[in-house]
């Protein structure tokens, strides 16, 4: 099956985790701006107190964008990208929590201007779901992996292998959000969960795979293929 580019969809709305602070911001911004007209008037203060309130808002709404995506090929037998970002990892790495074994790692960082929600890289049933608290470094950091505050979700897919993805918390990201449930089935165009304020996703998936993007590469939660699981021997 050959792979063409998907060009990002352009239909957004605000994602339902930022719904409540989103309207918290706009109520403390105006109640901070009407009371500084009363006071001070239409003065310089106003007008700059009002201009950096506004982008303060737009900024915020940015990031809590959520747009209505479904990827448009048969997935089975691929790993798509969860989230918006860079890819910073490509590695073969021994996981030690969960799968305790080789994989391949793929890591994408996302900055504050990417959208935050997650997607599942794969169809299939949550095999585990767990929280591991720790510290708040650089998402970007190798170490990020295994010393910052993350969730793990582990899906077997319907032909047996299991999928290990990890939201971990960055620098100025504090609430991983995470919807997956064990036992549940779950579709790559559902999403996974939510991170706020800059974080990074790993995906850990079967030594032999075929990977299909680069360092550095730039791709689309629920878009971009990430990989191209190793055809099962047919008996």
């Amino acid at each position: 099956m050959a792979i063409r580019k998907i060009k990002k969809i352009k239909v957004h709305k605000v994602h339902k985790e930022g719904t409540g602070l989103l309207l918290s911001l706009f109520s403390a911004l105006f109640v901070i701006n009407l009371g500084l007209y009363h006071t001070a008037g239409k003065c310089t203060l106003f007008y700059s107190v009002a201009v950096l309130s506004s982008l303060l808002f737009l900024l915020t709404l940015n990031f809590f964008r959520s747009p209505f995506r479904r990827f448009p090929f048969d997935p089975e037998g691929l790993i798509i990208a969860p989230a918006d970002g860079t890819v910073v990892v490509i590695e073969d790495v021994m996981e030690r929590e969960i799968l305790k074994r080789e994989c391949v790692q793929i890591s994408i960082f996302m900055s504050v201007f990417n959208v935050h929600a997650n997607w599942f890289p794969v169809n299939g049933t949550v095999r585990h779901v767990s929280h591991t608290n720790g510290r708040f470094m650089a998402a970007y950091l190798p170490k990020s992996s295994t010393e910052n505050e993350r969730s793990t979700i582990v899906i077997t897919t319907r032909c047996g292998v299991d999928i290990l993805t990890r939201q971990i918390a960055g620098a100025v990201a504090r609430r991983i959000v995470t919807y997956a449930k064990e036992g549940e089935s779950c579709d790559v165009n559902e999403h996974m969960g939510f991170i706020k304020f800059g974080s990074r996703v790993d995906v850990y998936i079967p030594l032999g795979s075929e990977v299909l993007v680069d360092m550095d590469q730039k791709v689309i939660g629920n878009q971009t293929v990430l990989a191209r699981l190793e055809r099962p021997l047919v008996n």
